[in-house]
């Protein structure tokens, strides 16, 4: 299926955050099963799953909506992944290759709403 949020870098970098943390949260204690892993997950998927939406939107304004939601999950994720980490339940490491996955999508999706924000005079 050709869709127009598979064009879009931010998306695609907000899929492998997705795999990223399903990789990771793998290893969390299983009884976090229903609990943060589970929470960490669907806020994750959230994120491109946002974009997706917003980008299937009729205008432009709807679009920027969408995105700003998907920032929300965003921030909502790293959250949640500062909780685990203060668990003991994710390695520091693990923890910065995250944090830099999610900068440069938050980055990606400031720049897509300011851009969007402009063409249609709202800057």
């Amino acid at each position: 299926m050709d869709k127009p949020h598979k064009k879009l870098d931010v998306w695609n970098v907000a899929m492998e955050l997705v795999q990223m943390i399903y990789l990771e949260t793998s290893g969390f204690p299983k009884h976090e099963v229903y609990g943060l892993i589970s929470q960490i997950r669907r806020a994750a998927v959230s994120i491109p799953s946002n974009i997706a939406e917003g980008a299937a939107r009729q205008t432009p304004k709807e679009f920027i909506h969408f995105l700003h939601i998907a920032q929300g999950s965003l921030s909502e994720v790293d959250t949640q992944l500062d909780v685990a980490k203060n668990l003991g339940f994710l390695p520091d490491n693990i923890r910065l290759k995250l944090d830099q996955l999610m900068v440069r999508a938050d980055k990606m999706l400031t720049a897509l709403i300011r851009s969007k924000k402009t063409k249609i005079g709202m800057a």
